[in-house]
């Protein structure tokens, strides 16, 4: 998914950066596999002349990737901790096996 920043932008936000934060910005624009593996997460394409605040978007849509999958793998969890291993047993024998309609 890659963002037209000069048609969707709604909103530009002040965003306080630690000296490691700042760090951190440095090496996503300067490094070619750090830029690379941020842009296969966020969905956004980075070239090498990137600016800061589009480096900061696709941190930030990564961030919120890595958030919505652990909140899925959580929810997965409970609802696997929540069911009762007889119940599931029982719908495993109902089932029609892969092999019966060759």
């Amino acid at each position: 998914m890659t963002i037209d920043h000069n048609k969707g932008t709604v909103a530009r936000k002040s965003l306080p950066l630690t000296p490691r934060d700042q760090a951190d910005l440095e090496l996503m624009l300067t490094s070619d596999a750090h830029r690379e593996a941020l842009s296969r997460i966020s969905g956004e394409t980075l070239q090498p002349q990137a600016s800061e605040a589009r480096a900061l978007h696709a941190l930030l849509t990564a961030g919120v990737a890595a958030v919505r999958e652990e909140i899925e793998a959580a929810g997965y969890a409970q609802i696997a901790a929540e069911q009762d291993p007889q119940t599931r047993k029982a719908v495993a024998r109902r089932r029609r096996p892969d092999w019966a309609d060759e």
